[in-house]
């Protein structure tokens, strides 16, 4: 087992409660996924985003017992496995995907090897912790959560070091956002008073509990005090915000 499995059999029991495929990041991966006919989902945790495109045949690759118990009756065949081990033979995939999940590899370099090894095309969706550490969440009142996501996961150049980056997308959160990744309520800041909604971004569950509690609750008094609002009145007439969300294509050998 992968270290992402224990975590996840931990943190993700309620996971679908929020975290659903928004439409428009599907519409993008389908796009980038092209005409892959066989697909492999990477960590593919629940299920999301893992219907696009809805011809492909997909096999999904997933370490956590907890995750696999809440995949969707109509969801992919899913084949317990670790992304630095993928059971399947070299070039068996027209496609290799992995949606938000790179960061939670302790072995990271081998499952990008690993995706290389089984696909021609990659499309990964990950984030760029260092413009992360700087969504107001982070920076301003969880200043230790950025410490730790960016002690744990590969930066941008890491990942481009490892996989030839083709194409590279920026993906800004609509205001609206339907997956509850940490940053979608970025215009919504009680949210974050919700232990669910914590509990379903892992960098919330994962980082230093008294220390979260600590910011959540400063981040509360500003609410009630209006505090927030003031600092942060230009927010709230922004439709779309980069937390640092990216799509990365890597094609070829």
């Amino acid at each position: 087992m992968s270290p992402a499995a224990p975590v996840y059999d931990t943190i993700g029991q309620h996971y679908t409660a929020h975290r659903q495929p928004d439409p428009r990041w599907a519409a993008l991966i389908t796009q980038k996924l092209g005409k892959a006919r066989r697909v492999v989902n990477v960590g593919a945790g629940t299920g999301s985003y893992e219907s696009q495109p809805p011809s492909a045949d997909v096999l999904a690759i997933e370490p956590s017992s907890v995750m696999v118990a809440q995949r969707p009756p109509r969801a992919a065949p899913v084949v317990r496995g670790r992304a630095s081990a993928l059971p399947m033979f070299g070039g068996s995939a027209d496609a290799a995907m992995a949606i938000l999940t790179v960061h939670h590899w302790g072995d990271w370099e081998s499952g990008l090897a690993e995706m290389r090894r089984v696909a021609r095309r990659r499309v990964i969706v990950t984030i760029d912790f260092e413009c992360h550490a700087h969504f107001w969440l982070l920076r301003d009142y969880l200043p230790h959560v950025a410490a730790f996501e960016l002690g744990l996961s590969p930066t941008m150049a890491q990942i481009s070091a490892a996989l030839p980056i083709t194409e590279a997308h920026d993906l800004p959160l609509p205001a609206d956002m339907e997956d509850g990744v940490l940053g979608a309520p970025w215009r919504r800041p009680e949210a974050y008073l919700d232990p669910l909604v914590r509990s379903n971004c892992s960098p919330l569950a994962l980082a230093d509990q008294a220390a979260t509690a600590e910011g959540i609750a400063r981040r509360a008094d500003d609410l009630a005090t209006g505090a927030w609002h003031r600092r942060y009145a230009d927010l709230l007439e922004r439709d779309s915000y980069d937390a640092g969300y990216r799509l990365l294509v890597s094609e070829g050998d």
